[in-house]
């Protein structure tokens, strides 16, 4: 516990003070900021679109059993196969365990948040396998051995300098091409990729019950190729993608697209409901879908969290967030960073460990402002902060701190003792924590008590 918390302040503590990584991320969110209005004037009445957004979430969560069953029934029917793993170590052992029986030597990744939760890259290559991100911003960051910085956009927090940069390096390219000439780069390297590759792997945007298929949403076509050229095709996704019906994707469909890209609609939308069926032409021979718990139920489990497994993974949260636009992605240590990463990484990876991002919070409420689903997610927080220390995962310096605060605040004589001074170095000089990343508390030099008594005894 002590030393994510103690890693994540030494992070985010040398990241705010970097003006040049505050400059780019700015940068980069002040685009997404411009467009985003106007990829909502699709909507005639957007709040309306977003509480009917959120219903149909709470339906597929609250009944996620009967929509799993219902999806492994439909696609079982169509020739695909389904895992249900519990843990990130059974779904790392389908993965290997599919890859050794196609004798797979490489395998092509189309951008999911899933697979970074799992490491699958990292177990690939301990078995020999060669993964290749395939999505340009993810393609990057492994070139640079880094994890994404933003569960849309991995490489925000890079300039196109910083890119040309790091192909020059890894790459041998020449250090002035353009953004359109990196791309061609990337475009050249990985369509040779998708010909080699035995396997390819995806995510999922959503599982649709009814029909027994994933809906996959992307801007490159990478996703596509991913899934089309190998033939095998393993799709990892976490369970809490459901939606009931496939008549729920014109809505969500546009939505995620509004309020990821600032798009009316991304430009290639897939509906997969299985492998090569012997009427069509193309596609993989074979396709396994492997479903993810890895702590999900823990959150389905809680009355109230349980309402973050609403999340359609837009992003829009982190842009809006103060905290995250100061510190970046990578000081949180977490696959999923941001507001909804701080909601729900104690759920998937212990709250003894992971408890300090609650706190890592202003509590401005932004994030719930902008959630197209209308997750609460600042109260979300302060219900992680209230379950830390109910489960006794707060210290006993802590305790004992508010403990005493509640006294003395309950107390009106306690409170009327000593002037503001005295008031301001027992707080600011004695409980150190509080300033350590804070400016000074300045207390008035007479209690609201005193002033209020003091005017009326002039009247």
């Amino acid at each position: 516990m002590k030393e994510t918390a103690a890693s994540f302040i030494a992070k985010s503590t040398i990241k705010a003070a970097d003006l040049e990584h505050r400059r780019k991320i700015n940068f980069n969110i002040s685009k997404y900021n411009a467009v985003v209005p106007q990829g909502k004037k699709q909507f005639a009445d957007m709040m309306l679109v977003r509480e009917k957004a959120k219903n149909r979430k709470w339906e597929a969560i609250e009944h996620l059993d009967k929509y799993l069953e219902e999806f492994e029934k439909k696609i079982t029917a169509r020739g695909a196969k389904v895992i249900w793993a519990e843990n990130a170590e059974q779904a790392l052992e389908a993965v290997g365990r599919i890859c050794r029986e196609k004798n797979c030597k490489t395998l092509v990744k189309s951008k999911s948040m899933v697979t970074e939760e799992i490491h699958l890259n990292d177990y690939l290559a301990s078995n020999g396998i060669e993964s290749i991100e395939t999505d340009l911003g993810e393609y990057i960051q492994q070139l640079d051995e880094e994890p994404p910085y933003h569960i849309v956009t991995p490489a925000m927090h890079k300039s196109k300098e910083d890119v040309a940069k790091l192909f020059a390096e890894k790459l041998g390219t020449p250090s002035t091409l353009s953004p359109e000439e990196l791309t061609l780069v990337a475009r050249k390297v990985l369509r040779e990729k998708y010909v080699q590759a035995e396997v390819g792997v995806t995510g999922a945007n959503f599982l649709i019950a009814d029909i027994g298929g994933i809906a996959v949403t992307e801007n490159e076509g990478n996703g596509r190729l991913s899934c089309a050229w190998p033939k095998t095709h393993i799709a990892i996704v976490g369970i809490e993608k459901m939606i009931p019906s496939i008549h729920d994707l014109p809505m969500f469909w546009p939505l995620l697209a509004t309020y990821g890209t600032g798009q009316q609609l991304t430009v290639y939308n897939t509906i997969i409901s299985g492998p090569r069926q012997s009427t069509e032409i193309d596609g993989p021979e074979e396709m396994y879908v492997i479903l993810l718990d890895n702590g999900r139920t823990n959150l389905l489990a809680h009355p109230t969290s349980r309402e973050a497994l609403y999340c359609i993974r837009c992003g829009a949260c982190l842009n809006a967030c103060p905290v995250y636009k100061n510190i970046g992605g990578h000081s949180y240590e977490t696959t999923y960073s941001g507001p909804i990463g701080k909601v729900i990484t104690p759920y998937l990876r212990g709250m003894d460990d992971y408890k300090h991002l609650s706190y890592a919070s202003s509590l401005c409420g932004n994030c719930t402002e902008v959630c197209p689903v209308r997750i609460n997610l600042h109260e979300l927080l302060l219900d992680n902060r209230h379950e830390a220390v109910t489960k006794g995962s707060s210290s006993l310096a802590e305790r004992v701190a508010w403990k005493a605060w509640k006294t003395a605040s309950l107390n009106r004589t306690m409170m009327n003792m000593g002037n503001g001074r005295m008031k301001n170095w027992v707080v600011n000089k004695v409980f150190k924590g509080w300033t350590a990343h804070r400016a000074d508390l300045d207390f008035s030099q007479k209690t609201f008590n005193e002033l209020w008594r003091e005017k009326q005894d002039k009247h």
